[in-house]
């Protein structure tokens, strides 16, 4: 192939042109902070399973909230706003929350261990009528295939403890947009495995919780790294209360109707 040194027109063209894609490029740069550098769209959640019953709980259940920095309530005012407070504002009853920064599933936190070890560490005294364990986003950087099977020990490790106690799986929600791929490949295991055992599962990725539109109002992408602000933890303290309303008012099918009260 013989090359042609470009023309003056040709040199003036792409002098423009690369002028304007410099412009665009750092024009995205400050308008979209949320772009990482290698993304995937999310994937679907799981559509084969057992299917949940509805959500049986008492007039002022007291809820166990477990999972990572969002739920210990990182880049809040106060820890206390983070969502999982929050919510006991909205729903009746009370909530127990126990939140470690940094830790998973298969991760040691910034204040305490991976999820298997702080469930065996629980205090004695909670006594929950509900468990939401939510999380986490930690995991993807950990080993893909050893994921489904570190995730079932946590739950059968909480089943064990709390037997009887219905629980609720948070899947991880967005910190950056577009949704990594490892985000999206954790909600789809946390999604299978939930439909396997026929608990319910909260997607914030599949429902579309944080989006272009509201994720600068939602993350603290500043001092709280990519954490929910004081109005991102109100806006997820209002949906999971909103999920958990249609999960007690779920139709009960003949199936169900056929099972019995789990023990408390």
């Amino acid at each position: 192939m013989t090359l042609h040194p470009p023309t003056r027109r040709r040199r003036t063209a792409l002098a423009i042109g690369g002028a304007l894609a410099v412009v665009l490029a750092v024009t995205l740069g400050i308008t979209r902070p949320w772009s990482p550098p290698a993304e995937t769209a999310p994937v679907a959640a799981a559509e084969h399973g057992i299917s949940p019953v509805a959500l049986t709980l008492p007039d002022d259940p007291e809820v166990l909230v477990f999972g990572d920095s969002w739920t210990y309530g990182s880049a809040a005012t106060v820890p206390t706003d983070g969502y999982a407070y929050r919510l006991a504002r909205l729903i009746p009853g009370d909530t127990v929350v126990r939140g470690v920064r940094g830790s998973g599933y298969q991760r040691p936190g910034l204040d305490g261990p991976d999820f298997l070890t702080r469930v065996s560490e629980l205090e004695s005294w909670i006594d929950p009528d509900l468990i939401i364990l939510q999380g986490s986003i930690n995991d993807r950087l950990s080993d893909t295939a050893a994921y489904p099977a570190a995730v079932n020990a946590v739950w059968d490790a909480m089943v064990a403890r709390y037997p009887g106690v219905p629980i609720v799986i948070l899947g991880p929600a967005p910190h950056e947009l577009p949704v990594g791929a490892s985000t999206a490949r954790i909600d789809r295991d946390l999604a299978d495995l939930a439909a396997a055992r026929g608990w319910w599962y909260i997607s914030p990725v599949q429902e579309d919780w944080i989006t272009e539109a509201n994720y600068l109002q939602l993350i603290d992408v500043g001092a709280g790294r990519r954490h929910p602000s004081d109005a991102g933890h109100a806006y997820l303290a209002e949906k999971v209360s909103a999920a958990l309303e249609r999960f007690r008012t779920a139709p009960v099918t003949a199936a169900d109707e056929a099972k019995p009260e789990p023990a408390k």
